[in-house]
Formats: structure tokens, sequence, C-alpha cells
């Protein structure tokens, strides 16, 4: 049965931050995930997590600038030397808050900006944060994002060109984060693209389609997706990666026949 984790960077935002994971916790949830966890102290997050019998799934590398539209900086040439450091900073947090892997943000591209650069550069630092996540024991992941509507101009888009760079950088130590609210918007066959790239994915992420709501709202038949997911035994977590409609627990109900605590039971 498929696990589900609570992104706590959208999920109960009615609360501060550091008051989120008790709330997961006390929904069932057994595991959560945050976009970018720097703001906080380690032992913060850890006392939290400890607290309320949670793990850790999953984090973003640092964006650079986000008030300024930066939203990763791995294909970004002339960032390489700022990459490294966020890299660094991301496994060290993934050591401290024993986290066993981390998104690497790709980046947003302008008009007329080259592709080409902009390849090479993610591919070589790509390589590079691979290697340095394998001898802290952390996996690499990287997450097509649609540039529809969310995020436009955003390097990576498709799962199938996640597993071109993916087999490009040919290295044991780098994955896909499959995101079905983006891979719906951008090529739908959301059956075909799970049974197609089973084989990377490491972690998957949920909303509905349109409104990035709640998986049960919308176009997305997330329940018969979770049982093709289940049927092809997929073992990792469902990142819930939802902005709530209303209230975020009176939205939780479509979540009740689904194993939240990562137990084996709903």
């Amino acid at each position: 049965m498929p696990k589900l984790a609570a992104n706590l960077t959208m999920l109960f935002t009615e609360l501060d931050f550091l008051d989120r994971f008790r709330a997961a916790a006390n929904c069932g949830f057994g595991a959560v995930e945050i976009l970018f966890p720097y703001d906080w102290p380690t032992g913060e997050i850890n006392t939290r997590l400890a607290e309320n019998g949670l793990v850790l799934a999953l984090f973003n590398t640092p964006p650079g600038d986000w008030a300024a539209g930066e939203r990763g900086l791995a294909a970004r040439p002339g960032r390489e030397a700022e990459f490294r450091d966020g890299i660094a900073l991301a496994l060290d947090h993934a050591e401290a808050l024993r986290c066993p892997q981390i998104h690497v943000v790709a980046g947003v591209l302008g008009d007329g900006e080259d592709r080409a650069a902009a390849h090479a550069t993610y591919l070589d630092n790509l390589a590079a944060a691979a290697a340095a996540a394998r001898a802290r024991g952390v996996r690499i992941l990287i997450e097509p994002v649609n540039c529809r509507h969310d995020m436009p101009g955003y390097f990576l888009n498709t799962a199938a060109q996640a597993r071109d760079v993916i087999e490009a950088v040919g290295s044991d130590n780098l994955f896909l984060q499959c995101d079905l609210y983006h891979a719906q918007i951008m090529t739908g066959d959301l059956a075909e693209t799970i049974r197609t790239h089973l084989d990377i994915i490491r972690h998957f992420q949920i909303a509905g389609v349109p409104g990035r709501h709640e998986p049960d709202q919308g176009e997305i038949n997330y329940p018969f997706l979770f049982n093709l997911i289940d049927s092809l035994g997929y073992q990792g977590w469902i990142g819930c990666e939802y902005h709530p409609a209303g209230d975020t627990v009176d939205g939780l109900g479509w979540a009740l026949d689904y194993d939240i605590g990562g137990h084996g039971g709903g």
C-alpha cells in the first residue's frame, strides 16, 4: 500500500512551521518532506521529528535567490561554485537530519539563454553532486517541473528528459523524483510514465489537477494510480505536495484509505 508523507511547506500552514510536525503526526503521517529546511536549526527539526515519531523523506537543495525568481542553480552556467557550496550545505543537513535523499533543483532559464551550455553545466553539476552524496550515503534526485503554469522556463520538464539526463550522467546515485501533478500537465499518460520509469523513480509526489489542491479533486484518478504503483512493487514514500483548498485536516478525508503512517495498514 502506498506510503504517504506530508509536505510541511504546503500542508498545515495554519500553524507555525515547527508546530506542523505534531499536526502531521496527529493525522497519522509517518514521514514528512520540506522544500527548504535551511531557516531552522537542524537540532530543532530533529527534536520535532523524534518527538513525533517522524522521518524526513526529502528536501531540496538551496534554490539561489528565491525572491528574485531563481529556482535552482544546477543548470545555471557561471554559478558552479555557488551550486557546489549549496550541495555541501544540503549534504550536511541530510546527514544531521538522517534524510536519505535530496532533490537537486535545476533552475530557470530566461528567453534566449543557451540551453546547450545549461545542459552541459547540468550534467557536470549532477555528476559532482551524485559523487559527493554517495560518499555521505545520500541519493540525489531530479524532478521534472511543468513550465506551462507553475514554473515557466524551468530547465527539466518531463520524465523522458530526466531519464536522458540520468543516463548521460551515468551515475548509480542519480534518480528520478516523479511528481504526478507536473507530469499530468506536461505529458499526461501517467500510468505509462510510471511503468516506463519506475526503475529510476525513488520518490513520488501528488496533487490535484487543475489547481494543485487535494488529490481527490480534478482530473487525475489517484486510486487507480496508487493501485498501479503498489502492484509494481514501489516501496518508497509518496509526498503530499499540494495546497489545501481549505483547512488541511478537513481536506485529508481522501487519505484515510491509505497507509499514511507507512506501517502497512490504512
